[in-house]
């Protein structure tokens, strides 16, 4: 690292959101109450620490419902699930408890309520994550995947008449505007939802990183390569000209991405916990750092009551 004096600057929200908080949650009140194991459908949130920690008290982790014994108790992950996996799962008789994050469920909600009116939707999102398998499984047709503007230009509506947009929670912000802007310029009237679908955290975490960016010469993001919303935390700070590097883990991060840099920016994503994001500020302090300044941001109080059947 350089011969100044190195500082970490720490992003200000950071780390778990109230879907995280709540999901982790739901598997460790249902370990307490019905004893292990307690089996989740796919990582309960993405971030490897939290699901090996989950692990390690008796929670086993599956994707084919299958694998789950009958009478089991069943978690379905943050980020929802489709109709066909929920009927599965209660034709198999398991007790589920539903760890889909509230604002996911609201997106699904909007769905089924415009379905029933007659609409068809243009969904942007990125192919193949569970969030959007979970939405466009809560109709058997009529919901058209864009991942980028170029996509926007290939939709083919049954009619345009009765037409929505609905959006994955965690993308980019500026991205999903982009795009949004592209689906409104082909479909005039498509219908937006009242409040964006895109989560109050994923909009909080990366404001936070665009206020830091002028003042940070790199960005280490903590969370797992399968965050969406961490990856975007990445990407939005290197459109913003500051290298920044994605660690799973403190012994991840190498000394050469910070040789030189005397400002080094710190964030984690809404699925990181903050134990990992203390274990990366004593390694870059094990490199040369001597401070840490706290940035301000806005301070989340949002919370998301568990299930019925596990409070206590």
């Amino acid at each position: 690292m350089t011969e100044a004096a190195v500082e970490i600057f720490l992003a200000e929200p950071r780390g778990f959101c109230a879907g995280v908080d709540r999901a982790i949650d739901i598997v460790e009140h249902a370990l307490k109450k019905f004893g292990a194991p307690i089996y989740v459908r796919h990582e309960i949130v993405h971030n490897t620490y939290v699901v090996n920690d989950l692990k390690a008290k008796g929670a086993i982790f599956i994707e084919d419902l299958a694998e789950v014994p009958p009478g089991s108790t069943l978690v379905f992950s943050a980020h929802g699930v489709s109709k066909a996996v929920e009927q599965e799962a209660r034709a198999r008789g398991f007790d589920i408890f539903d760890a889909t994050c509230p604002l996911v469920t609201k997106v699904h909600v909007e769905v089924a309520k415009l379905a029933k009116e007659g609409y068809e939707f243009i969904m942007i999102g990125h192919k193949g994550h569970p969030e959007v398998e979970g939405t466009m499984g809560q109709l058997d047709h009529g919901i058209h995947l864009v991942e980028d503007v170029e996509d926007v230009a290939h939709v083919q509506p049954a009619q345009t008449k009765k037409l929505a947009v609905v959006t994955q929670t965690t993308l980019s912000v500026d991205d999903a505007a982009e795009i949004s802007a592209a689906v409104r310029k082909r479909f005039p009237s498509i219908r937006e939802p009242k409040q964006q679908d895109i989560c109050y955290a994923t909009q909080n975490r990366q404001d936070a990183v665009k206020i830091m960016s002028p003042q940070i010469e790199v960005l280490i993001v903590v969370g797992s390569p399968t965050s969406s919303n961490s990856n975007r935390l990445a990407e939005l700070a290197r459109k913003l000209g500051v290298p920044s590097y994605m660690v799973d883990s403190a012994q991840e991060l190498q000394p050469e991405w910070l040789e030189g840099k005397s400002r080094v920016g710190l964030t984690a994503g809404a699925s990181a916990p903050e134990v990992l994001v203390k274990q990366v500020i004593d390694r870059v302090k094990s490199l040369g750092a001597v401070s840490v300044r706290k940035m301000d941001g806005i301070q989340e109080t949002v919370k998301f009551p568990l299930p019925k059947g596990l409070r206590i």
